[in-house]
């Protein structure tokens, strides 16, 4: 279990209190927290294994996350209570039945979310269309980061833990790590499994993600990943779905456990949500791009006006 975390004191007695007892060990990796977040994990968890980032952001915590586990089966969560800690055994189980690499989505059987914006769902689904073709896959919820995986993938994600330690990201240290993850798990044709998850809306505290500028990172990863193509060329097979038959329903997996105001709230459909199909022909790309260079240019005519002013009236 790798838990990124950033000043989550007050969030961490949620998710701690839910975490299976049977797990071999559980690697917290913070992000220079000034609120007392590694005090506090080691009062709830004697056994909690820190491990201190040396860059900033969520990228770089996951890859040196990755590079201190012992066990041979990765469990990627939030700190922040979005993720339901009880559905690691289904993920598990998905590893368990043969997949290399379990994929959280919220837009599958079992899956949904009462955070996520009209915006935000609209962008993931633009971005889920752009990597399929890209890639070969069928992925329903590239932004979702609620993710396992055995430990022999990780020579697959080339994330490198060292390098120089300072106040800067690097490419890669942010929230585009978990498209990096998704596009290097596929080109390695490892056996990639759906599993519906359900996202509520953090406990404690400010989301530090940015909807337009970490989109535009997504799309720049897509973009670079796919240039910097290696092994076989043979898309990954399609991602299967695992549903959450066995665990209790959404609305009743939170109601004792969760701070009063953060239970779940009538969830956006996203079945409702527009999504314009983008020929990935009409979308140029150019050279191995630097930080200040464009990558990519989505025609604006092809986005519904429908869409634009659903995502004007709304904040990320």
């Amino acid at each position: 279990m790798v838990i990124p975390t950033y000043n989550e004191a007050k969030n961490l007695p949620h998710v701690f209190g839910l975490l299976p007892d049977d797990l071999h060990e559980v690697v917290l990796v913070d992000g220079r927290s000034v609120d007392g977040t590694v005090e506090v994990a080691q009062a709830l968890r004697p056994d909690v294994r820190v491990v201190r980032q040396n860059r900033r952001g969520k990228g770089n915590a996951m890859a040196c996350g990755f590079a201190a586990v012992t066990g041979d089966v990765v469990v990627m969560l939030d700190a922040d209570g979005s993720a339901d800690p009880r559905e690691i055994p289904l993920f598990v189980d998905a590893l368990v039945n043969g997949a290399d690499f379990a994929k959280g989505t919220r837009f599958a059987a079992g899956g949904g979310s009462c955070d996520i914006t009209r915006t935000r769902a609209w962008g993931n689904r633009w971005l889920n269309r752009i990597a399929n073709l890209l890639f070969g896959t069928r992925y329903t919820d590239l932004c979702y980061g609620y993710n396992a995986f055995w430990t022999h993938c990780l020579p697959h994600l080339e994330l490198a833990a060292d390098g120089p330690a300072h106040d800067s990201k690097l490419w890669g240290d942010g929230f585009e790590i978990e498209t990096i993850i998704n596009t290097r798990v596929a080109k390695a044709r490892l056996r990639i499994v759906e599993v519906g998850s359900y996202e509520f809306a953090r406990i404690h505290g400010q989301s530090n993600l940015n909807t337009w500028r970490d989109g535009v990172r997504v799309l720049r990863a897509l973009v670079v990943e796919r240039l910097n193509r290696k092994g076989t060329e043979v898309p990954a097979p399609a991602p299967e779905v695992v549903t959450r038959a066995h665990l209790a329903p959404v609305t009743d997996l939170g109601e004792s456990a969760r701070p009063a105001g953060t239970a779940p709230v009538a969830a956006i459909p996203m079945a409702m949500v527009p999504i314009a199909v983008v020929p990935i022909s009409s979308i140029p790309v150019t050279d191995l791009p630097g930080s200040d260079v464009p990558v990519a240019a989505v025609p604006l005519a092809a986005v519904p006006p429908s869409a634009i002013e659903a995502a004007d009236s709304r904040t990320a």
